[in-house]
């Protein structure tokens, strides 16, 4: 599949998304250090709910498997 979606983010969702996932880059543990993480998380999942057709397919666990596929990294 080779669709490009744009997400909007303000200027506070970014830095504090860019802390959260810095963090988990250089630790490997997803854990919400401050409130602001959570909501900006969810604020990207209501972004993504807006664009994506795919999870109300009847084939959603399909293509989910095979973008896992897709995206993961080469061995």
């Amino acid at each position: 599949m080779n669709k490009n979606y744009s997400v909007e983010l303000t200027a506070d969702e970014a830095l504090v998304l860019f802390e959260f996932l810095s963090r988990y880059s250089n630790t490997d543990k997803l854990t919400i250090e401050d409130q602001a993480e959570q909501r900006a998380l969810w604020n990207l999942n209501c972004c993504l709910e807006k664009i994506l057709i795919e999870p109300f397919d009847v084939a959603y666990k399909q293509l989910l498997q095979a973008a896992r596929d897709r995206l993961r990294d080469e061995e």
